[in-house]
């Protein structure tokens, strides 16, 4: 996710519908009982932003990360088939994926290490495999099954390091969420996998892009990708890094930018929130996020 408004689960793997899906471990203190990270609408997530952001530290709690992403976004839903209603969406998430590998940008979650199996550390090389559209009725995703099932329908041969975000074309409506992250198995292989609702005209989830050029609904999915995917990268099973209220780097700089727009290894331009770093914190040279906390960076 991320998130969030946030709360993170410690989590078990459990089978359900023939599917594997995250499930909270007993004495979990999370909220969230399907296992997600979810990144929360803005007014909600600065309500009270030190629930999330009391500890400086992102702590290692064992899990493993993602020293690579493999990345290839689903489309779901019918309106995605029509030209106008898909507008720049569908071609500016392509760029974005493709402009994300080795940028700087990428870098911001470089720090994070694991010891499953011998040391492993997040790098900035990640990998894009274009997108598929599934034109049939999308669903919400209130529900972390049925975004796996869709994974499952349209990813065939899973990647160890996949990513597998899904842009419905379902609108926010009530939902307190703007997108989240989570990990499920997929033909025996343990994936990654993210929802994103349609963020056209939401102001509870627009980054409030005024100089990149790219439509208010496109800005707002890049902003939101950028928090999962690198939330993805370095919690990709929620019990990797995190910080003591549970926040994952991107929840502890969530809605904060440190300038108008970050630039991609393809020259592409995005407004995007900064990701939290340790390294930077300790140092004194990341910029504060919504507690006053200077570990946010942006790699611009």
């Amino acid at each position: 996710m991320a998130k969030r408004g946030r709360s993170l689960s410690r989590v078990l793997i459990g089978a359900v519908v023939g599917l594997a899906v995250v499930v909270p471990a007993t004495g979990s203190s999370a909220s969230d009982s399907a296992g997600v990270s979810r990144l929360r609408i803005k007014g909600e997530a600065r309500s009270n932003p030190s629930r999330f952001q009391r500890s400086a530290a992102m702590n290692y709690h064992g899990g493993k990360i993602m020293p690579t992403a493999v990345t290839q976004a689903i489309f779901w839903g019918s309106s995605w088939t029509n030209a106008t209603s898909a507008g720049d969406k569908i071609t500016g998430i392509d760029a974005f994926y493709t402009g994300f590998n080795n940028s700087n940008y990428a870098k911001t979650s470089d720090e994070y290490t694991d010891n499953v199996n011998g040391a492993h550390q997040v790098g900035a090389t990640t990998t894009y495999l274009n997108h598929v559209v599934d034109s049939s009725a999308a669903s919400g995703g209130n529900n972390t099954a049925v975004i796996l099932a869709e994974v499952t329908k349209e990813i065939t041969t899973p990647d160890p390091n996949g990513y597998y975000p899904v842009y419905t074309d379902v609108p926010r409506g009530n939902a307190n969420y703007c997108a989240w992250h989570s990990v499920g198995t997929v033909a025996g292989v343990q994936v990654q996998f993210a929802f994103f609702f349609r963020l056209d005209g939401d102001p509870g989830c627009d980054p409030v892009d005024t100089t990149t050029g790219h439509s208010q609904g496109l800005a707002a999915l890049a902003n939101v990708s950028a928090h999962e995917l690198s939330e993805a990268r370095s919690d990709p099973a929620l019990n990797a890094w995190y910080d003591n209220q549970g926040a994952e780097n991107g929840d502890k700089c969530g809605w904060t930018f440190n300038v108008p727009s970050v630039t991609f290894t393809d020259g592409n331009k995005w407004k995007l929130q900064g990701e939290w770093s340790n390294a930077a914190y300790n140092s004194g040279t990341g910029y504060p996020n919504s507690s006053g906390q200077r570990g946010c960076v942006d790699g611009h």
